[in-house]
């Protein structure tokens, strides 16, 4: 039964990891907690005269380095001169160079949100007309490419590392004190510290490329790593390296001087080691919470201690959780149902913290339940929290396991005095073991005759002494692991201890991805300020009788990569010849291209149109027409035809005050 089972069980859980890489590897670039809400010139208008500076908005605080703004003329030539500055607020600028000639040019910025993720984009403005351009900025993406990959896999191994780490130690300081003794378990705890303080060195030296150039030939930059400790992400990696070395001390001390301890003096060093483990792993979880998500946004006194809890809440119980995996299948010495009886008690109190935290969580980064479906963080939570239900179902499986083992390890007690009565009688008889039903021990017992029979037959018999010894032992102990994994009921333990571990590793893959991902509250907030902005910007132009109209549609082809969002531009809005520009967003408000766009004018109250617009392509989510002919004024419909692939289209529409 058992070789039959676990290989499909070692299939599934490889599945899983397999599972988990490809979350990684598929995360693409971090999508920030700060966005883009305005901009002044706006995007895609036309100005009559050249601005002295650029500024933009953005939706909380931004750090900026000597490159993160730039504006771009036709060619493709840099125009901003000096170094960007603060305007105030979360308002920031940059000057331009007087005089710019007519066209149209390009703003691309990329800065590091507050909470440590870096954010870049790009839009357009024109001077006088627009024109064609020759720049590019589809590559224009922050935490992208090679380093970005790196980066995200450094942040998964450290969150893996200080799980083990953590999870491992309060398994054993908590459920399983003999534990500290046991070679796999120690090798388990110290790995965990290994890869956590590897990830961080490794972050550590890929913050400055994966901010700024993303070059892999930055990682070395030794102006960029200094520039990286000045910043609160690189004071928090520090931090954790310190931390870490006052976490190897505790790591000596539990395998070390705590194992040595006879039982009494174990329970006087028990608190000790507690005390300072808590604190040191509280400070670890504490280099996370002050640098990303809860250190941002609202109620941070509040949000940062939960998110403490949260992240020592999952180390216990995924940690430990793997902590029982090695000892279940790699530990010679066997576990008590005592130890497993205490782990679940552990696991039952992270589970209610992991579900209180989280639920304060949700409501602080998404503020609405329609942010759990139409935003890409909402949509991980969703993941996360199935992976959680099934955790949880998977661990009710293994509390029925935990307790018909205790109750096997209850008949077995009772069972061993009568068995060594048995014994005792046997050896006093003088009977043989077989006749006893003992045909087990009979080979020791012979072993131990042949040993005795080599030290009396040669005085240098000693070393064949030994070396019997060591062989009976060894079969002793494989015997005992025969016995013990013989019993149905720890067998099944494995087994489910196994399934919640896989199941583990996919659900902190889905954690680490919904860490660099904007959370629901801000990307809705930047989406209804743009609307704001642009809605403003349309009754200004429909009281004034002329000026741009700029109209945002939302649209869904239902196909993939289908939703977005549609902005048309027509200056200056009166009857005539205009100017229209056509943008396509994505919903967190990155331009991309699409197969088509089609635009139609209709004057529904005199029976007016549709006159058909096909704009022409200017650059990567830039549309453009010149010399639209509005016959008349009035309340004219613009009807935006999007096309998304071969098959897959929609038509959204808005009324737009004209003349």
């Amino acid at each position: 039964m058992t070789q039959t089972i676990a290989p499909r069980v070692r299939t599934l859980v490889l599945l899983l990891l397999a599972t988990a890489g490809l979350l990684l590897t598929t995360a693409g670039p971090a999508s920030a907690h700060a966005a883009l809400t305005g901009s002044d010139p706006q995007q895609g208008v036309v100005v009559d005269k050249a601005p002295d500076q650029v500024s933009l908005t953005f939706s909380e605080q931004v750090a900026l380095s000597n490159d993160s703004l730039r504006v771009l003329d036709p060619k493709g030539k840099a125009v901003q001169q000096g170094k960007p500055f603060e305007v105030g607020g979360t308002t920031y600028g940059v000057k331009v160079h007087s005089g710019l000639p007519d066209g149209t040019y390009t703003v691309t910025y990329q800065v590091v949100s507050a909470d440590s993720h870096p954010v870049s984009g790009a839009f357009t403005f024109s001077v006088g007309a627009p024109s064609t351009t020759s720049v590019s900025v589809s590559g224009e993406t922050a935490g992208g490419g090679v380093v970005g990959w790196l980066y995200g896999f450094g942040r998964y191994m450290s969150y893996a590392g200080f799980i083990v780490l953590v999870g491992g130690a309060a398994f054993v300081l908590a459920c399983w004190p003999r534990g500290a003794g046991v070679r796999p378990m120690q090798r388990f705890v110290v790995g965990g510290w290994l890869t956590l303080t590897s990830a961080t060195l490794l972050l550590l030296l890929l913050r400055g490329s994966y901010t700024s150039s993303g070059k892999v030939g930055d990682i070395f930059d030794l102006d960029l790593l200094g520039n990286v400790l000045q910043t609160k992400s690189g004071a928090a990696l520090v931090s954790r390296l310190l931390l870490l070395a006052a976490a190897a001390l505790f790591i000596s001390v539990l395998f070390g001087a705590y194992d040595k301890r006879e039982d009494e003096e174990k329970r006087d060093l028990t608190f000790g080691l507690a005390i300072g483990g808590t604190v040191v792993a509280a400070g670890l979880a504490a280099s996370w919470a002050m640098a990303e998500h809860a250190s941002v946004g609202l109620q941070t006194g509040i949000a940062m201690p939960v998110d403490v809890l949260h992240l020592l809440a999952v180390a216990t119980w995924l940690g430990g959780l793997t902590a029982l995996l090695v000892a279940l299948y790699r530990s010679d010495a066997p576990i008590e149902a005592a130890a497993v009886r205490r782990f679940s008690q552990v696991a039952f109190g992270s589970v209610v913290t992991l579900v209180a935290t989280g639920v304060y969580q949700s409501w602080r980064q998404l503020g609405s339940w329609s942010a759990f479906t139409e935003t890409r963080y909402g949509q991980l939570l969703l993941v996360k929290i199935g992976l959680v239900a099934v955790l949880v179902g998977i661990a009710f499986i293994s509390r029925r396991w935990t307790a018909q083992l205790a109750d096997t390890v209850v008949r077995q007690g009772k069972r061993a005095p009568q068995k060594e009565r048995v014994a005792a009688s046997a050896s006093g008889s003088g009977k043989s073991a077989k006749e006893s039903g003992g045909a087990k021990d009979s080979g020791a017992a012979k072993d131990s005759a042949a040993a005795k029979k080599a030290v009396g037959a040669k005085g240098g018999g000693s070393k064949r002494a030994a070396q019997l010894a060591r062989q009976q032992a060894a079969m002793d102990t494989a015997r005992q692991k025969r016995t013990r994994d013989a019993d149905p009921h720890r067998f099944g333990l494995r087994r489910s201890v196994l399934a919640e571990a896989g199941v583990a590793v996919v659900l902190l893959a889905v954690t680490t991805v919904l860490t660099q991902t904007e959370p629901g509250r801000t990307e809705e907030e930047a989406n209804a300020a743009k609307a704001a902005a642009s809605s403003a910007s349309s009754s200004s132009s429909g009281e004034a009788g002329s000026g741009a109209v700029t109209l945002d549609m939302s649209f869904d082809t239902g196909g993939t990569d289908g939703k977005g969002v549609v902005t048309v531009d027509i200056d200056p809005a009166r009857v005539g010849g205009n100017e229209m520009h056509v943008y396509v967003q994505r919903p967190n408000g990155r331009a991309f291209d699409i197969p088509e766009v089609k635009v139609a004018l209709t004057l529904e109250a005199k029976k007016i149109g549709p006159l058909a617009i096909t704009p022409d392509h200017i650059t990567t989510g830039h549309w453009s027409a010149s010399n639209v002919q509005i016959p008349m004024a009035g309340d004219w419909k613009i009807a935006v035809t999007v096309r998304t692939s071969d098959i897959d289209q929609t038509t959204v529409s808005k009324n737009a005050q004209i003349g």
